[in-house]
């Protein structure tokens, strides 16, 4: 076991160095990494910029200008980031609590319309978002949801539990379900079971399944300004508001608050989300 687990940690640290990859890999590495990066350049500069204009390659003066107004108290940015993420982290919680269970129904049973379950499951990712949140502004606005959280945190569950829903059916569907089955004839109850065997092998899809979800309701835009009715403010909102006035140094500043949640939890989720010392460290446990 020893060896096994110095060779592991050896191809590992191999892994990490970069040792063995081709420079095919290292190209489609820098592409993607160009890809992504390069586009927030221009919102980075134009948030501490302060007149930049065509064709000046950068800025002629610079300023905090923008970032003071973030962090002013007559600023609307700081409460609507405390609303877009207690909306977002409420939607991913509601989305995990409906779609563990959906998610495991469609992964480990066969029946009769599984097909078209999962296909009304897809159909908010399909049907335009305008034309849901249209038709769901006239039901809100007569049982009193529109131009609520509550009604904004509804709305947001439409395109985010497709995500946690399908995602969890995918790891159900690689799930061994005797292991429960062997913890409860040991014993345990089904709260313990869940907790020390289910939530374990599902955990990294859980993972997966809520970044998506949390991320897409941070993004809502359309869904938020309909329903919301400009009483919800959210940090989309904003963001379109200041692009759309000409307000290059506001928007560049705030697309860099916009941005923080997905890189935030990306770091945060990379090591679930990679596997990456998992071998070793059940080798360790043995």
């Amino acid at each position: 076991m020893c060896d096994l687990e110095k060779e592991l940690e050896v191809k590992r640290q191999r892994i990490e160095s970069g040792e063995g990859l081709s420079w095919l890999t290292w190209f489609s590495l820098i592409l993607l990494i160009s890809w992504l990066i390069l586009p927030l350049i221009p919102l980075a500069v134009w948030s501490i910029s302060r007149s930049w204009f065509f064709p000046d390659i950068t800025p002629s003066a610079y300023s905090l200008r923008a970032w003071s107004y973030v962090f002013s108290n007559t600023s609307e940015v700081l409460p609507a980031l405390g609303v877009t993420t207690l909306i977002a982290f409420c939607a991913t919680i509601v989305s995990a609590v409906i779609g563990v269970p959906a998610g495991r129904a469609l992964g480990l049973y066969q029946f009769r319309g599984k097909a078209a379950i999962e296909l009304l499951i897809l159909a908010p990712t399909i049907v335009p978002g305008i034309a849901v949140a249209l038709g769901l502004h006239v039901v809100f606005l007569n049982i009193g949801l529109a131009g609520s959280y509550l009604g904004v945190l509804i709305v947001h569950l439409i395109p985010t539990l497709p995500y946690m829903v399908l995602v969890m059916a995918g790891v159900f569907a690689n799930y061994n379900p005797n292991t429960e089955a062997q913890a409860r004839s040991l014993g345990a109850s089904a709260i313990q079971t869940f907790y020390y065997v289910t939530l374990p092998a599902i955990l990294p899809g859980l993972l997966i399944g809520s970044l998506f979800t949390f991320l897409v309701s941070w993004s809502q835009y359309i869904l938020t300004l309909l329903i919301g009715g400009g009483r919800v403010v959210t940090l989309p909102l904003l963001l379109f508001n200041f692009a759309s006035a000409g307000r290059n140094d506001i928007t560049g500043a705030i697309s860099m608050i916009y941005i923080l949640p997905g890189v935030v939890l990306l770091l945060l989720g990379a090591r679930h989300l990679t596997g990456r010392n998992s071998a070793a460290e059940s080798l360790r446990q043995i």
